[in-house]
């Protein structure tokens, strides 16, 4: 006896969110059901209902909560985007240096190199500026994302970052969100009052190697 899973998430009426996840029980795969208890087929097949407050689901916020109805990218560590529906996206580049240390894994790319990234960053938010109506000041972005890169254009990143650390392009996506949220957080804490550049929606770095190959890291910027 096998279970065949189904999914479903419904935003009803009054702000719930229900999720059904119904198991039915089928055949061994033979042809042949006769053979199998009716009972226990019976039991085997199970509907769960769970509702949730749809705002604190879809809101920004209360990761937590989230993680434990939807655990995605295999971790269950709570790192779940909610539908932010507007963004705003930075595009810039950088040259580096680097190697892998020798390391027999990375074949030829274990020696010194270079490459060149295509950087796209990019904000998301649930909901326009209410006066301006934009997701971050394009320039304010846009300086931002230049000013992180400065650190790591035409430099050798062995240097940058040790003799031991693997620099990969996934590793670099990771530094780079890093760097960005440390900058708005910053930024937050500047301002004289002003919300204008209050962001605090989702970044999502994506580091380009090649038209062929890419990585990314997101995150929100709280």
């Amino acid at each position: 006896l096998r279970l065949a899973p189904r999914l479903r998430y419904v935003p009803c009426v009054g702000g719930t969110l229900v999720i059904d996840c119904t198991g039915d029980a089928l055949g061994t795969g033979d042809g042949d059901s006769s053979g199998v208890d009716q009972q226990e087929a019976k039991l085997r097949k199970s509907c769960i209902s769970v509702a949730v407050d749809y705002a604190t689901a879809t809101s920004s916020f209360g990761l937590a909560s989230r993680a434990s109805l939807l655990k995605l990218r295999g971790g269950g560590d709570g790192h779940v985007r909610p539908n932010l529906p507007f963004t705003l996206a930075i595009r810039d580049s950088i040259m580096i240096a680097h190697s892998f240390h020798g390391h027999p894994s990375f074949g030829p790319a274990g020696g010194l190199h270079g490459a060149t990234y295509t950087v796209d960053v990019e904000f998301a938010s649930e909901a326009l500026h209410p006066e301006c109506n934009w997701v971050i000041d394009i320039g304010l972005a846009s300086d931002l994302v230049a000013d992180v890169l400065k650190k790591y254009n035409y430099q050798n990143l062995d240097v940058v970052f040790g003799k031991k650390i693997m620099t990969t392009t996934e590793f670099m996506c990771k530094e780079i969100h890093t760097r960005v949220v440390e900058r708005l957080r910053e930024k937050r804490q500047s301002e004289d009052g002003s919300d204008d550049n209050d962001f605090r929606g989702w970044v999502k770095v994506t580091l380009f190697e090649s038209h062929k190959a890419w990585a990314s890291f997101d995150g929100p910027a709280l």
